[in-house]
C-alpha cells in the first residue's frame, strides 16, 4: 500500500503539472459547485478514480496487469467507481458524483465528456473483441443511462438519464428513453431510423 501511495501521489502531480489548466478549468465550467482546484483535487471522487485510471492504465501498457488490476480495484473500493485499466481515455474526463459509474474494458472515451452517477459503458454479453461503446468528443451519458455494445456515440451527443442505447447515435443528437434520438432541427432523418411519429425532428433506433 505504501508503494502504491507513492506511486499515486508521483503520478498525481505530474498529471496535474500537465493538465491543471485545462482539466480543472472544465470541471469548473461544468459544474457550478465546484469553487477551486483544490477543492477539485481533494473532495472530487471522479478526479480521483480518473487519476488511479491513468496510473493503472500506464501499468496495464507496460503488461504488469495484476499491479493493473489492483490499482483499478482499490480505487474502486474508495470511489464507488468502476474503470478498467485496459480502457482508452481522452483529455478532460469528468465523473460527475460518479457512485456506480462502469466503463468497460474496450471503451474509448474521446476528449470533455461527463458521466454521472450509475453511468454504464458495458457490454451485451454477444460480442468478442471490441465489444464496448466508443464516445467521440463533448459527450454528456445522464445518471443511470445504459450504453451498452460495440457502438458508437457521435460527437456532441447529450443521453438522457435512464436511457437505454444499443445503436450508433450520430454526432449533435439527444437520446431518451430506450433508443428515441431526437436530431437537430432541421436534420435528415438517418437511414437505419424511422420516425417515432410523435414528435418532429425525432425517431426510434431500428
Amino acid at each position: 500500500m505504501t508503494l502504491l501511495f507513492t506511486v499515486k501521489t508521483v503520478c498525481s502531480v505530474r498529471f496535474m503539472s500537465k493538465n491543471k489548466e485545462g482539466f480543472f478549468r472544465s470541471i469548473k465550467r461544468r459544474d457550478p459547485a465546484a469553487r477551486n482546484w483544490f477543492q477539485i483535487l481533494l473532495l472530487y471522487p471522479g478526479v480521483h478514480a480518473v487519476i488511479n485510471h491513468r496510473i493503472a492504465h500506464f501499468f496495464y501498457k507496460i503488461h504488469l496487469r495484476f499491479l493493473a488490476e489492483l490499482i483499478s480495484k482499490c480505487s474502486r473500493f474508495w470511489t464507488g467507481i468502476e474503470i478498467h485499466p485496459a480502457a482508452q481515455i481522452g483529455k478532460n474526463l469528468f465523473i460527475d458524483h460518479g457512485q456506480g459509474v462502469v466503463i468497460g474494458e474496450t471503451s474509448q472515451i474521446g476528449d470533455n465528456c461527463t458521466i454521472y452517477q450509475n453511468a454504464t459503458l458495458g457490454g451485451t454479453g454477444k460480442e468478442h473483441n471490441k465489444r464496448h461503446p466508443t464516445l467521440k468528443n463533448n459527450v454528456i451519458v445522464g445518471a443511470g443511462a445504459k450504453v451498452l455494445g460495440n457502438i458508437t456515440i457521435g460527437n456532441n451527443v447529450k443521453i438522457g438519464a435512464n436511457s437505454v442505447v444499443l445503436k450508433d447515435v450520430p454526432d449533435d443528437c439527444t437520446v431518451v428513453g430506450v433508443g428515441r434520438i431526437i436530431f437537430p432541427k432541421n436534420e435528415v432523418l438517418s437511414c437505419d431510423a424511422e420516425k417515432c411519429g410523435n414528435c418532429e425532428n425525432c425517431c426510434r433506433l431500428q
